[in-house]
C-alpha cells in the first residue's frame, strides 16, 4: 500500500505527517465525516489559503518569463524557472466555460447542487477550475466579465457589475445554442 491512501482516508501504516501540517479534511472528519470541497493545507500551498481566508486571491509569477501560472507550483510550467513567487491577483477573470451540475453525491455538494462549475481567465493569463455565484444559469456568457469573492476561504466568482450581457447577447449559452423550436 506503499504510496497510497486506504480508502478511510487515512495515511498507510509508516507515513508520518510534517510536523505542524493540518489537512482541512482532517479537521471535517473529525467534525463528523469526510468533505470533498476542502483543500490539503501544507507548508507550500499555506500562502494561498492563508490569503484566501482574508479576501485575497494569489497567484504564481515566474521571475523567468514574467508569466504568471495557476495551480500553485514551485517551479514555473512555462519556462521550468524555479524562480517563482507568491503575487496579489486582480481578482478579475472571464468565463471561459461552465456546466450546470444538478447532481452531485459528494457531501457539501449535494446540497448546493444546482451549481456552476466553471473554468475562468485570469486577468493574469492562467485558467483555474472554480465556482460561478451570484448569476442564473441563462445569464451566463462565455467572454463575460467576473469577479473574485470568497465562500469559506475559497476563492469562487460572480459577475461584475454591468457585465452580464442581456440573454440576446451574439454570443449563445450552450443550453440555447441546443434548443429547437417547433
Amino acid at each position: 500500500m506503499t504510496g497510497e491512501r486506504a480508502s478511510s482516508g487515512e495515511r498507510p501504516s509508516g507515513e508520518v505527517r510534517p510536523s505542524g501540517e493540518v489537512r482541512a479534511a482532517d479537521t471535517a472528519r473529525a467534525s463528523g465525516g469526510a468533505r470533498f470541497d476542502l483543500p490539503e493545507v501544507d507548508a507550500f500551498t499555506r500562502p494561498y489559503w492563508d490569503a484566501a481566508a482574508e479576501g485575497r486571491l494569489l497567484i504564481r509569477h515566474c521571475a523567468g518569463c514574467d508569466r504568471a501560472h495557476h495551480y500553485p507550483r514551485e517551479f514555473c510550467p512555462h519556462c521550468w524557472s524555479e524562480d517563482v513567487r507568491w503575487r496579489p491577483a486582480s481578482g478579475h477573470a472571464t468565463l471561459y466555460t461552465w456546466s450546470v451540475v444538478h447532481r452531485n453525491d459528494l457531501p457539501p455538494f449535494g446540497e448546493r447542487v444546482p451549481y456552476v462549475a466553471a473554468v475562468v481567465d485570469l486577468a493574469e493569463g492562467p485558467r483555474m477550475m472554480t465556482e460561478v455565484v451570484e448569476c442564473e444559469d441563462d445569464a451566463l456568457r462565455i467572454g463575460m466579465g467576473l469577479e473574485v469573492t470568497f465562500r469559506a476561504g475559497v476563492p469562487v466568482f460572480r459577475p461584475r457589475s454591468g457585465a452580464v450581457p442581456p440573454p440576446s447577447s451574439a454570443v449563445p449559452s450552450p443550453s440555447s445554442a441546443s434548443k429547437t423550436t417547433s
